[in-house]
């Protein structure tokens, strides 16, 4: 098993740099959406999310991660149309309440924080779909990652999805087969997988959606098989039978708070906390291998691939033009 991973690094490069290099020159963006939305109606969108974010920085380590997560479950449901942070009314199911994000998605108080000072400083203008997108792409650079040019204009729906909420995100405790359908279903490769997976790079995830493992997998008696049994023991500890369900601990054992490629270094030690990202490291003649075995060695090529599947993602069926609106308040329909 060694060998056929060692063998594969070098093709998993070069397949990689090639996308990167395809993608760069002929683009995966839609065409509806472009870096200066905003240039002439609200010039200092993106330095107003930064410095909302490092403002909620000095309290909060984790909120970079909680933003982008946000991004994420929102893009994957009926597209990145900020559907995600409507809350309930009488015609309303909040997609906050799907089994997902339910006591998980974490950050809406931020985005809020956020869409006030844009509201202060060009009333409606940006809408809160492109606010998730920016405060992801400021996430990630405070936090040491990459920077890339968020492209921009997207509108904001006019009601929310809660049974695709609960269908469409992808799982922790999902087979990797099961993923890869999902990202699939929304235009998103491979490779794309494996570089978003990479945003557990930092943040924190409950003992739910990883306790799983730790004593009886799949029905098994046993732990998972694939966790370093160092790891093992102490999340046994953290997490007993029984435990508090929502006890937290850190994505990444070495850099909790910092976006590297320690994650993929991880995976290569059997230190993936969650099922999911173990398994793209530990499924048999997986192509994800060669991908995770790439990225652990070359940070800016991850960085690359990242900002550009941050991009791909950011691009799943946004409304434009007149469909949707601009809501003024991210948690609510305008007029409601």
């Amino acid at each position: 098993m060694d060998v056929t991973r060692s063998s594969s690094t070098c093709d998993g490069f070069f397949i990689i740099s090639l996308l990167v290099i395809v993608s760069l020159l002929f683009g995966t963006s839609s065409a509806q959406l472009n870096a200066t939305f905003y240039s002439a109606t609200c010039p200092n969108a993106s330095a107003i999310v930064r410095s909302t974010i490092q403002q909620a920085l000095q309290s909060d380590a984790r909120i970079g991660a909680s933003l982008i997560r946000l991004h994420f479950h929102d893009c994957f449901v009926n597209g990145c149309d900020g559907s995600l942070l409507l809350d309930d009314t009488g015609s309303i199911q909040s997609e906050k309440n799907a089994a997902p994000n339910a006591n998980s998605t974490r950050g809406f108080n931020v985005v809020d924080n956020i869409k006030t000072a844009l509201e202060n400083a060009c009333p409606g203008i940006v809408s809160c779909s492109d606010v998730l997108a920016l405060a992801s792409e400021a996430s990630v650079s405070l936090a040491g990652g990459p920077s890339w040019t968020v492209l921009l204009g997207r509108r904001d729906s006019l009601t929310a999805n809660l049974a695709g909420a609960n269908s469409a995100i992808p799982s922790p405790v999902e087979s990797l087969s099961n993923i890869t359908s999902k990202f699939s279903a929304v235009g998103l490769n491979t490779n794309d997988l494996v570089a978003l997976s990479g945003a557990h790079t930092f943040g924190r995830a409950r003992c739910g959606v990883f306790n799983n493992r730790l004593f009886n997998f799949s029905g098994t008696g046993n732990p998972d098989p694939t966790l370093n049994s160092t790891l093992l023991s102490s999340l046994q500890q953290l997490c007993p039978q029984n435990g508090s369900a929502s006890t937290i601990t850190n994505l990444d054992l070495s850099t909790p708070d910092a976006f590297d490629n320690n994650y993929f270094n991880n995976l290569q030690s059997n230190n993936g906390l969650l099922q999911s990202d173990q398994e793209l490291f530990s499924t048999t003649v997986s192509s994800t291998i060669a991908i995770v075995t790439s990225f652990a060695s070359n940070q800016t090529l991850f960085f690359q691939v990242f900002a550009q599947s941050m991009i791909n993602m950011g691009n799943i069926s946004p409304l434009t033009g007149s469909n949707g609106e601009i809501r003024l308040d991210c948690k609510k329909v305008n007029g409601s």
